[in-house]
């Protein structure tokens, strides 16, 4: 059982909620959504501040303010947004000690699914009034945190196109499907990849290499059971695509949206607590955390963070991931 410092516990049944709000996330009315938000937590007695995030000021600035104001008056840190704002939430929050609250505002949602908090606005509100500390496993690359994946090769390509679609079409899991299609018929680049990890080196020659951190993520896709009790037990899961033409990359996509990945003759899994990665030939990659896309420096490793998010989770929830 875990043991929660007296501070943190404090701070998640009485302490004021401090949140980072990204009005650009999702596709509902930002203020209406604000609303729901302060009406919920004035009827349960809370204090509450919100740090607005929009073109002027970016979620990373408004994240660290709100730890800082957490850290100094005994408060909650919560993130109002979709994967990727919760992840620069996160990214702040890390080592803070203030324990960490979201609602979920996004199109996918997987880091609040994963953790039975409600899609609804209104619903997930009362879960940071009614709920108990979960310690949850993080990911680094680089010493970034990444909370469900982190990806370099043609996976941060299908994000940045999608976004271009999204801000043409609209967000929409369609949308985001038709942007995947045509990011894979431009497809041409093959990384290739020195690997390290428990003392073993492995060359391996791929599209795209991703780094999974949520279960309900890669259970939808069909990826092997063992790859996902793997997260339960203190690990990363890693997937690798072999070398293949654009018409087999199509019917990966296709086998990820019915469920059936695993069953891939051209995909290769495995775990790993700590994975060094060293692109031939390259200073700089391009990796996505969380849907966010930065530039690094290689080597990239890939581990399990030494501390776990305080997340605040649903009191009588078993943990179980919401549909």
């Amino acid at each position: 059982m875990t043991v929660f410092s007296e501070t943190a516990q404090q701070a998640a049944q009485r302490g004021s909620f401090f949140i980072v709000f990204n009005v650009r996330s999702g596709s509902g009315d930002a203020d209406e959504e604000i609303q729901t938000i302060r009406r919920v937590l004035e009827a349960g007695g809370r204090s509450f501040e919100f740090f607005q995030c929009n073109a002027q000021e970016s979620v990373e600035v408004m994240a660290r303010r709100a730890v800082a104001l957490a850290k100094a008056r005994q408060g909650v840190v919560v993130a109002a947004g979709g994967d990727g704002t919760i992840n620069a939430v996160a990214n702040a929050v890390m080592g803070s000690g203030c324990p960490f609250g979201v609602l979920p505002q996004g199109t996918f949602n997987y880091f609040g699914r994963e953790h039975a908090i409600a899609q609804d606005t209104r619903k997930a509100a009362l879960t940071l009034l009614q709920a108990h500390l979960s310690p949850v496993q993080a990911g680094r690359v680089n010493g970034r945190v990444f909370l469900v994946n982190a990806s370099l090769g043609l996976y941060p390509q299908i994000l940045e196109d999608r976004e271009a679609w999204k801000n043409q079409l609209g967000r929409s899991r369609f949308v985001a499907f038709l942007s995947g299609i045509a990011s894979l018929l431009r497809s041409r680049h093959q990384l290739r990849l020195r690997i390290e990890s428990d003392g073993h080196t492995v060359l391996l020659r791929t599209p795209t290499l991703f780094v999974a951190n949520n279960r309900l993520q890669l259970a939808q896709t069909g990826i092997h059971a063992q790859q996902i009790d793997a997260l339960a037990h203190g690990q990363l899961a890693g997937i690798a695509v072999r070398t293949i033409g654009t018409l087999a990359l199509f019917a990966l996509l296709i086998r990820g949206l019915l469920g059936r990945l695993g069953d891939a003759d051209n995909i290769q899994s495995f775990s790993f607590r700590r994975l060094t990665v060293m692109p031939k030939g390259m200073r700089r990659i391009k990796v996505a955390t969380d849907g966010e896309i930065v530039w690094m420096q290689t080597p990239l490793v890939f581990e399990v963070a030494a501390e776990p998010l305080l997340l605040l989770v649903p009191a009588s929830a078993d943990l179980a991931a919401v549909e």
